[in-house]
This record gives structure tokens, C-alpha cells and sequence, in this order.
């Protein structure tokens, strides 16, 4: 797993420096899923950065798509794109937009608004099926997405079609823009309402490599149904004064703090 260590602390350190550039970002969104998307990449996907658009992939859908730097952390790393381009993230002359894009190679589907990247992860796998595809999908969900109509509807959907092709992870550091999920909409037990609405479902520790790996290599879990992850995760990991706050979700580490932070996470990573 050390590669997987590698890889995710390089998404953290590239993510403090990416939004202390741009001066904007969502750092505390980055981090919690920093372990997840590298073990994803790492480990589990079925892509290749020299032919990005083979039919055969493994498709992913970054539905928090205000975590965005994270991936394109991860897409630099495995040749996707150049690593220059991350120095300018969310600037006018750069090419990585602060919400993912669709027209980074390696992404396929730009997300924004919550509540997108389910749905349409949903279409994907019945395409696979029509296609008679062996292609799996996976989608990253957060908290927020969670509280969205649509993706309860395609919750709804993708049970009814049996699609184990699918695969749902949610991100769930239970922090949200405005305040921790138990306070906006709380979705306790949510294992218990998934299982209710016809998934398949596993609860991990979503920064423990082992467990990530495992859970991931073993879907579909349930061969007549769709696979839910649910990572246990803290908001803004790596970053001690900022974990399971929320005023880490809109946040950028300042310039007089970010050689100090960035310290701190390579340090925790040895």
C-alpha cells in the first residue's frame, strides 16, 4: 500500500498548494477523500492514461465536484495530464477549473451542483449493459449529495434495475458547507437506508488502505444488486486545526501557514 500512501499524500500537499494559488477551493472536501481516490486510481480502475478514452474503461464520476483538484491530483500522477497544469488550477490562462471537467482527459462527466453525478452514473451502467460491457462504474458521493431528491430517485432506479455494475462510495465526513450533516439533514443510519432501498452495502474506515482495497476489489457484493461504500472519513484530514470543521469547506491555507501545513502532512504520511 505504499504507493497508495504516495499518491494520497502527494493529492493533499498538491491540494493545499493548488487552492492557496487560486486562492479559493474546497481543501477540507480534497482531503477527506485523498485516500480513497488513490487507492481508486492505485488499485481499482480500469484506465489507461495513454489511451484515455478506451471504450473498455472503468468509468468515475467525481459527483462533489467541488473537490475537483484532488482527481486532478491523481489524473497528473498517472499521466493523464501534464503536472504543469496543476500549477494553474482555477486561473484564467489555466486549464483545470475549480469544479471538474469533463474536458480534463481522464474525466468524464463535469459536476457541479450537487445531486448530478449518481444519476447520470446510473445511465452509464445501463448503457454497459445494453453494450453487453464488462465496464464497471463508480461514482463519489459527499454528504451533500446525499441530501439531494435525485440521487435518492437513482437510489430508487438502480436498485429496481439490479444494476452491479454500479457502484456508489460516499464520502461521508459528515461536514457539509453549512454545518455538520446531522444539523442540515441528518442521515443516520444510512447503511440501514440503503440496505432498505435494495444495495448492497459496506461500511469502511475510508482512510485505511486495507479496508478501502478490499472493499473496492470485491464489488459487486451482491450480484443482483447495486454496491454501496460508505467511508467513514474526517473533513480536512491531514490538517489538525481544520479536521471535522466546517469552516474547512470553503478554505484555502494562507501564505504564511501553507510550508507548515505541508510539512505536517508529509511527516504524517512517513
Amino acid at each position: 500500500m505504499e504507493n497508495c500512501k504516495k499518491i494520497a499524500t502527494r493529492i493533499r500537499t498538491d491540494a493545499v498548494r493548488m487552492t492557496n494559488r487560486a486562492k479559493s477551493g474546497h481543501v477540507g472536501s480534497m482531503l477527506s477523500m485523498a485516500d480513497i481516490i488513490a487507492v481508486l486510481y492505485e488499485k481499482i480502475l480500469k484506465v489507461d492514461p495513454k489511451n484515455p478514452d478506451m471504450p473498455e474503461r472503468d468509468r468515475f464520476i467525481l459527483s462533489k465536484g467541488h473537490a475537483a483538484a484532488g482527481v486532478y491530483s491523481a489524473l497528473a500522477q498517472k499521466g493523464f495530464i501534464p503536472e504543469e497544469w496543476l500549477e494553474r488550477y482555477y486561473c484564467d490562462d489555466g486549464k483545470l477549473m475549480g469544479h471538474i471537467s469533463h474536458k480534463v482527459p481522464g474525466v468524464e462527466f463535469s459536476t457541479g451542483s450537487l445531486g448530478h453525478g449518481l444519476p447520470v452514473a446510473t445511465g452509464m451502467a445501463i448503457a454497459a449493459r445494453y453494450a453487453k460491457s464488462d465496464r464497471r462504474i463508480f461514482v463519489m458521493s459527499s454528504d451533500g449529495d446525499m441530501n439531494e431528491g435525485s440521487t435518492w430517485e437513482a437510489i430508487l432506479f438502480a436498485a429496481q434495475e439490479h444494476l452491479s455494475n454500479l457502484t456508489l462510495i460516499i464520502d461521508y465526513n459528515q461536514v457539509q458547507a453549512l454545518g455538520h450533516s446531522e444539523d442540515v439533514i441528518d442521515l443516520r443510519d444510512l447503511k440501514v437506508k440503503l440496505e432498505a432501498f435494495g444495495w448492497a452495502v459496506r461500511e469502511i474506515d475510508g482512510h485505511n488502505y486495507e479496508e478501502i482495497e478490499s472493499a473496492l476489489s470485491s464489488v459487486p457484493f451482491d450480484g443482483n444488486k447495486p454496491s454501496a461504500v460508505i467511508a467513514n472519513t474526517i473533513k480536512c484530514k491531514g490538517i489538525p486545526a481544520l479536521e471535522d470543521t466546517v469552516k474547512s469547506h470553503y478554505k484555502f491555507i494562507p501564505d504564511e501557514e501553507i510550508e507548515a501545513v505541508i510539512k505536517h502532512i508529509e511527516e504524517e504520511a512517513k
